[in-house]
């Protein structure tokens, strides 16, 4: 990313991600932290035009093409302060002066609330790994009650 005064171009990380886009949002996919991430779809706008060459203000331009609407660079940023936070940039997001840690609570009032509706949204989860998924226990495993079995029958402490 390179930062200058007027001019930041954020770029996505693109390693250990497994994305899928569908209709509305994005699903983002982190091997590395086993965390998942849905990006409405300003979010997703976002993150997909964090190349490392355009701009945040280029950036919003673009959202101003998709939505048909005005956008004001604040939304830029407050997306690109969730993509930081959720680890889906490379680098640090380095707000311009007077713009960190801008809220969401802080962007509606500047918007307005009609506007809010456009706002990005980065969701976050925190997925278990494989092995920490099962939640039954196989046939002919040691058990104590029939919910831990996938058979649900526990007969005299093994699974059926």
């Amino acid at each position: 990313m390179i930062s200058k005064k007027d001019h930041f171009t954020p770029k996505a990380r693109q390693e250990g991600l497994v994305v899928q886009e569908l209709a509305d949002e994005v699903l983002v996919y982190d091997n590395k932290r086993f965390k998942a991430h849905c990006l409405n779809q300003t979010a997703a706008l976002v993150w997909q035009h964090c190349d490392g060459k355009t701009s945040t203000k280029d950036i919003a331009l673009a959202l101003e093409k998709k939505s048909g609407s005005s956008v004001s660079e604040e939304v830029v940023w407050l997306a690109l302060s969730q993509l930081g936070k959720s680890h889906l940039l490379t680098g640090r997001v380095i707000p311009p002066a007077g713009g960190a840690g801008i809220s969401r609570r802080e962007v509606i009032r500047r918007v307005g609330i009609a506007a809010a509706v456009g706002l990005p949204v980065v969701t976050s989860i925190v997925a278990p790994k494989a092995a920490q998924a099962a939640n039954c226990l196989p046939s002919g495993s040691s058990c104590t009650s029939s919910v831990q079995c996938c058979s649900n029958l526990c007969n005299t402490n093994v699974c059926a």
